[in-house]
């Protein structure tokens, strides 16, 4: 039998980072005592010229290090740094996408540890921090004591909508269930785009302006209860449409460059409406012109394609459909206990409607004799990050994860690959 190098008692450095590395922005902090979200900066995870975003990361995956240098050194090195550290002498917790490519994965720790030259680092798919978190208190039972260590959460079902992507993580003791990650090709981005098509066509041509369109996006869009019955009202032409019906309709007032004004949103006014369309532009009373656009179905038909990608040529279940789906990758004893923790974060978890749409359709596909329960995170865009904090927190378990800059010296890229994937006892 061949024997497994014995790992010397490492001293680790007081100082962790914890950065989970997403497609559209960054989420980074030190960790010290007992995390709060405050410790947390987002930053974008993009380099922009000229109204052009390049982004380092694609489909989820980091693909570009070139430009993640450019982005990290300016975050965490340069002078003047936002969270300026000296590698030396930091931990690096990072996180990664599930079911990375195991090229990808060997940049990624060679670029940690060769170019950057962190004292210790541990990689870890990111659904897979949120079973740290105190999940139970978000259902209702007494929070934890502040500052108390426990283990993962035994049985966890992450739904993890982002900008690139949607994933389904089942998790047993916070180990990924490999065989049964499920992923939507729909994330943010996607939704933007799509957006942008429908406003390009409909309204104003914004094929340059995916910025403005994902702000327009984030604060119009809800998903429909009945998707249906809320096409019909919003239907053009429609005869008995009632007055409550252009509740669905609302104006978003472009914003003004020049005069330094943000977009923003307002109720929909049937004669104001009419009006514009005569003559184009209105003037207010200061005397100032204000363009909008009013969107009626754009509001819920752009996410409504997480839950039937079908409708714009995407031959995938939609996102209860891949809850099940993945469900069938975990033992049959186990989808009750996944099913009472299902752990909903991402971006996209924030539109008005989405977690209670999600809830009531799972139900609809789950056995009858299974309790679903489901929760938001209370800030799911961080909500990643504070679970890699809360492990960070807990150095005992935090040494048992991390791999050393002299061990990777030692035992290579391939040793600290098979660490990561658990395939190797220390």
């Amino acid at each position: 039998m061949p024997r497994h190098p014995k790992v010397a008692e490492q001293i680790l450095p007081q100082q962790t980072l914890v950065i989970d590395n997403g497609s559209y922005a960054i989420k980074a902090g030190f960790v010290s005592g007992d995390p709060k979200l405050d410790q947390c900066r987002w930053v974008p995870n993009c380099i922009a010229r000229d109204r052009v975003f390049r982004r380092p990361v694609e489909k989820g995956y980091l693909v570009n290090w070139e430009a993640e240098k450019a982005i990290w050194d300016n975050t965490f090195i340069d002078q003047g740094a936002r969270l300026k550290c000296d590698p030396h002498d930091t931990n690096l917790v990072l996180t990664e996408a599930p079911n990375t490519p195991a090229a990808l994965q060997n940049n990624c720790d060679q670029m940690i540890f060769e170019e950057y030259d962190f004292a210790s680092y541990s990689r870890h798919i990111g659904p897979s921090l949120n079973a740290y978190h105190d999940l139970q208190s978000l259902f209702g039972a007494p929070p934890r004591n502040s500052g108390s260590q426990i283990p993962p959460v035994e049985c966890l079902l992450v739904i993890d909508s982002g900008y690139s992507h949607t994933t389904v993580t089942p998790l047993f003791h916070g180990r990924v269930i490999q065989q049964a990650v499920r992923r939507l090709e729909i994330g943010g981005k996607f939704m933007t785009n799509l957006l942008k098509e429908l406003v390009s066509i409909r309204h104003y041509n914004m094929s340059d302006e995916t910025y403005l369109i994902n702000e327009v996006k984030e604060a119009i869009s809800y998903v429909s209860k009945n998707f249906r019955q809320d096409l019909e009202k919003t239907r053009k032409g429609f005869k008995r449409r009632n007055p409550d019906d252009e509740e669905l309709r609302i104006d978003y007032v472009l914003p003004d460059y020049n005069a330094h004004t943000q977009g923003f949103v307002r109720a929909h006014d049937p004669s104001l409406s009419a009006k514009m369309r005569k003559m184009g532009s209105l003037a207010t009373a200061g005397g100032v012109v204000e363009d909008f656009m009013t969107l009626g179905n754009e509001r819920f038909t752009v996410p409504e394609v997480l839950f039937n990608p079908r409708d714009v040529g995407i031959q995938q279940g939609g996102l209860p459909e891949m809850v099940l789906q993945s469900l069938s990758g975990v033992p049959t004893g186990l989808w009750p206990a996944m099913l009472a923790n299902i752990f909903v974060v991402g971006g996209n978890s924030k539109i008005t409607g989405f977690v209670e749409r999600l809830e009531t359709e799972i139900r609809q596909l789950a056995p009858s004799e299974c309790v679903v329960r489901l929760v938001r995170a209370s800030d799911p865009i961080k909500s990643t990050w504070q679970g890699g904090a809360f492990l960070a927190s807990d150095t005992t378990r935090l040494k048992n994860v991390q791999i050393t800059r002299q061990e990777y010296q030692e035992h290579g890229a391939n040793w600290a690959a098979r660490v990561f994937a658990g395939n190797l006892t220390r």
